[in-house]
């Protein structure tokens, strides 16, 4: 059975983590498929989307046992080297340059809070829990600590990485690491809306839109930071895409980049 699979469905395409018998929890094959594929998706002008979701009531325990029973007789070269390659899928994620929306139910624990931190956009169904618990075993959440911290916030991180303690939908929800809680068997649905807003911006816009909030983060608002940005305003509204989108709202059309049936 694949780990992960893959399929496309129009302009958006589906990641799923495919390993329900241990609740989605990943280890070597996993990364590299998923590392794999993201940056071939990110590099297909025919991909609007990326949704990552996983098969079964949970979308991933975090690290497999068999994984970290083999990596504990490791040498620490050898156990860094393999904790690089999770720390480069993060990046991956989180630099991916399309719209990433992450669907959770069930359990999230470890590392598969660290998937979903990297995500633009996460639903959780109201069953969904939550845990980073690498503490109890000696651990921390090293590698994925970067992206959780940015999405759940210092405060809170201080607690969650030292007790180890899960939490429900409704406290990812107010911590800000889930955007919106949906009864399960409305979460297609919403999914569906979701997307048909993604697809309706402009591509190029949404790129440049996810490094515009990575560049501005933390900097101070002054006159060379507000100088770049106009700049950059001023670059897209001649730009092709800009323009298609200005003359289509004004023409009362729908731009090119939406696909009509």
């Amino acid at each position: 059975m694949q780990a992960l699979t893959v399929r496309h469905e129009g302009e958006v395409a589906y990641l799923t983590l495919n390993r329900p018998e241990v609740r989605n929890a990943f280890g070597a094959e996993l990364i590299a498929e998923l590392t794999h594929e993201i940056d071939a998706l990110d590099a297909n002008p025919a991909i609007r989307v990326l949704v990552l979701q996983a098969e079964g009531k949970h979308f991933s325990a975090g690290a497999d046992l068999n994984w970290m029973r083999a990596m504990k007789d490791r040498t620490e070269a050898e156990n860094r080297d393999d904790a690089r390659k999770l720390a480069t899928l993060m990046q991956r994620l989180d630099a991916c340059t399309k719209p990433l929306v992450g669907v959770t139910r069930g359990a999230a624990m470890g590392g598969g809070v660290g998937l979903l931190a990297c995500c633009d956009i996460v639903l959780a169904s109201e069953d969904a829990f939550f845990a980073l618990s690498e503490v109890r075993l000696g651990l921390t959440p090293a590698t994925i600590s970067p992206f959780v911290v940015r999405a759940m916030g210092a405060r809170q991180a201080r607690r969650y990485f030292q007790t180890g303690e899960r939490f429900g939908a409704q406290k990812a929800l107010a911590m800000g690491l889930v955007h919106e809680v949906v009864d399960a068997a409305k979460l297609p649905a919403k999914l569906s809306r979701l997307l048909s807003d993604l697809t309706a911006g402009g591509p190029e816009a949404q790129a440049l839109a996810k490094a515009l909030i990575r560049d501005v983060a933390q900097r101070p608002i002054d006159d060379g930071l507000m100088d770049e940005l106009a700049g950059r305003i001023g670059s897209q509204r001649v730009g092709a895409e800009g323009q298609e989108g200005l003359t289509a709202f004004l023409d009362k059309r729908n731009p090119n980049w939406i696909e009509t049936s």
